[in-house]
């Protein structure tokens, strides 16, 4: 029975001085899955249950997102960029003692948080399972036509009025990339965490930290750099294929589909496929554990 509330009780960390909120449930290896922009934890309620008893799953809120403590708006409009949100990761893991035999079940800007961690710890790392990830820089053209347009607006100086003000990385992206229609119930609990402006901006500084067209260039160079990376490390690899999907198709898919040691399932969804084809994703992760 699919859940449309979370159906597990947080725990918390404190890391580098905040709160960061993750889900624990099973014993073993870690399982560590990643959700990215404008989601939480809650993305993965019900890909859970499914890999429970595969190890042990965690699930963390990155910072400024879910459950996790907000960064004070002191320290300005740029403080949630993908070094910072890596850092809470990786340091929730070395805190809870999840480093050895690390899964990553990775999506969105997870799956660069997921790829930097498995480029920065080889040696930890049992395997890694993606889908509609960032995983080599991208052009406009490769870009879903229908989705050019507003993400042009967030990188600009709209954005501060789409998203601050107008919260439309929730009320439009998110409903717009997913097969089927999100209960009342489901949105609100991706709106709960971002009731005012000043807890939105990490949703708009995610859009603006996109490597498209060589901007910004210091991302640019780090996809680049784990791109390159998984392109020769020897580890399993999962990946998650959507269909239709939306950001992995295309070159980008072709990208990397060349990895090594690397199996391919495809299951139904645009981009938050958690919320279209949770059982299946799952199932497959928990299917790839067992032949690795």
């Amino acid at each position: 029975m699919l859940s449309e509330t979370m159906p597990y009780t947080k725990k918390t960390a404190t890391v580098a001085g905040k709160k960061i909120a993750y889900i624990e449930e099973g014993q073993g290896d870690p399982i560590v899955l990643l959700h990215g922009n404008p989601t939480s934890s809650f993305l993965w309620r019900n890909v859970v249950p499914e890999l429970v008893n595969s190890g042990r799953v965690i699930v963390p809120d990155l910072i400024g997102q879910g459950d996790s403590e907000k960064l004070p708006a002191s320290e300005g409009t740029d403080r949630y960029t993908l070094e910072v949100a890596y850092h809470y990761v990786a340091g929730l893991l070395e805190t809870i003692d999840a480093q050895t035999n690390v899964t990553l079940v990775i999506h969105d800007w997870g799956s660069a948080i997921g790829f930097m961690w498995a480029m920065r710890h080889p040696d930890q790392v049992k395997g890694v399972a993606y889908m509609e990830g960032i995983v080599r820089p991208v052009n406009w053209a490769d870009w879903p036509a229908s989705g050019v347009g507003i993400f042009q607006g967030f990188r600009s100086e709209k954005g501060e009025d789409l998203i601050l003000n107008r919260n439309m990385f929730i009320e439009g992206v998110l409903p717009s990339s997913i097969l089927r229609t999100l209960t009342e119930t489901e949105m609100d609990a991706y709106r709960a965490p971002h009731t005012d402006a000043d807890s939105r901006q990490p949703l708009l500084n995610w859009p603006r930290q996109i490597p498209i067209e060589g901007d910004p260039a210091n991302i640019v160079e780090l996809v680049e750099e784990y791109g390159a990376f998984m392109s020769a490390a020897p580890f399993p690899k999962l990946f998650v294929n959507a269909e239709p999907g939306s950001i992995l198709v295309g070159p980008q898919r072709e990208f990397c589909r060349t990895w090594p040691n690397q199996q391919e399932v495809t299951v139904k969804g645009l981009h938050f496929i958690q919320e279209d084809s949770p059982v299946d994703i799952g199932q497959a992760v928990a299917a790839w554990l067992k032949s690795i």
